[in-house]
Order: structure tokens, then sequence, then C-alpha cells
């Protein structure tokens, strides 16, 4: 499988650790990394909760922030978000 995720602060500015939070938490504490970010600035969050799919996808619909990818490996779901 191919590792999609942020390898360096190069990649993401900004790495977010939400393993073994339950919803809403991960995309709570994405929200608040993401306000303190500039425009155009990547963020990738871990997540271990299986309903932080569909939060992520939802939210970057009705935020404007974009989802540049995702995957889930072994029960970690990683997202690569870039601030509106």
């Amino acid at each position: 499988m191919v590792d999609n995720r942020c390898a360096t602060t190069d990649e993401c500015e900004q790495i977010l650790d939400a393993r073994d939070l339950r919803c809403p938490l991960p995309l709570l504490k994405a929200k608040q990394a993401l306000r303190a970010m500039e425009s155009g600035q990547r963020l990738q969050v871990l997540a271990t909760d299986s309903g932080s799919v569909q939060d992520f996808q939802s939210f970057c619909r009705i935020s404007g922030n974009r989802l540049d990818r995702w995957q889930e490996d072994g029960g970690v779901y990683t997202y690569v978000l870039v601030k509106a």
C-alpha cells in the first residue's frame, strides 16, 4: 500500500494526532488547528474513529477547506486537509 502521509513538515505544516479520540473530537481538534493556519497550508490528521471519514468529507464540503487525500491503514485514518 502506498503511504500518502506527510513525511515532513515541508509537506504539511502541522500534524494532528487524534488517534483514540471518539467522534466528534477528531474533527473539533482539526477545526481548531485550521483556525490557526494560513490559507493554503496543509494539516495532516491521524484518527482511529471510523466515523471520522464521513465527518471530514462533510466538513470540507461545507467549510470550503479541501480534503486533499485520505486513507485507512490498519484502523488508522490519515487525512490531509488544505485550509481555504
